[in-house]
């Protein structure tokens, strides 16, 4: 099983990517991680990544694709994977769909985890951080039992610069102009598969393993 999770900043969908991955027993790809697994390993790909990184710049589509390709080949890929942040562009789809059908393979499922720009903004507004030890809280959804200090050390908790609404607001900005075609792509090939974001996190994966298991 093949599958790209999509979905805005928050929407949910790297916590139920790691989910789907335990289930199915596939691994949960990100770039992030094979960035910094080539960069660590020093690897050609690792280092021409580097080069762009060390100088503020985004990895060329082609390098990253080429990467991407690079961690599909690995041997615990050969069941299926689950990418999560990747493709983020319309460039990124075609080279991906191009180099797969190279391989003679293709994605089956393109799963979109949506949830309304407000309640984004809401959740991730109402997220606080430890200064301390690094917990997080949410003063709606799993609250500190001390107020606004961490129940884990006692330090006070703080509304982190990547949270605060306007920050939100001008991510899901970017998501919108960049990574939204993305689902009129995937819907356009047929393999696109829409889950209510906003449910509680159990009946999002529920509704994620059914739409995955249909047909």
């Amino acid at each position: 099983m093949k599958i790209v999770m999509l979905g805005a900043p928050g929407a949910g969908k790297g916590t139920q990517a790691k989910r789907i991955a335990a289930q199915y027993k596939i691994p949960h790809i990100s770039t992030g991680d094979i960035f910094r697994a080539n960069i660590k390993n020093n690897t050609e790909l690792g280092k021409k990544a580097k080069a762009y990184m060390d100088q503020g710049l985004l990895v060329p589509d082609e390098l990253t694709v080429d990467l991407v390709m690079d961690r599909l080949a690995q041997e615990d890929c050969a069941d299926g994977y689950i990418l999560d942040g990747f493709p983020r562009t319309i460039p990124q789809a075609e080279a991906l769909d191009r180099a797969l059908s190279a391989k003679g393979e293709q994605l089956d499922r393109a799963v979109d985890v949506d949830v309304p720009d407000d309640s984004i903004v809401n959740r991730m507004s109402g997220r606080r951080a430890c200064q301390g030890c690094g917990a997080t809280y949410h003063i709606q959804f799993n609250p500190s039992q001390k107020g606004e200090f961490c129940q884990v050390c006692g330090e006070k908790l703080i509304l982190r610069e990547d949270d605060k609404p306007e920050t939100v607001q001008k991510r899901l900005s970017v998501y919108h102009e960049q990574t939204q075609p993305l689902i009129d792509f995937y819907a356009g090939k047929g393999i696109l598969r829409t889950v209510d974001g906003t449910k509680e996190m159990d009946q999002v994966f529920e509704e994620i393993r059914k739409v995955l298991e249909a047909e």
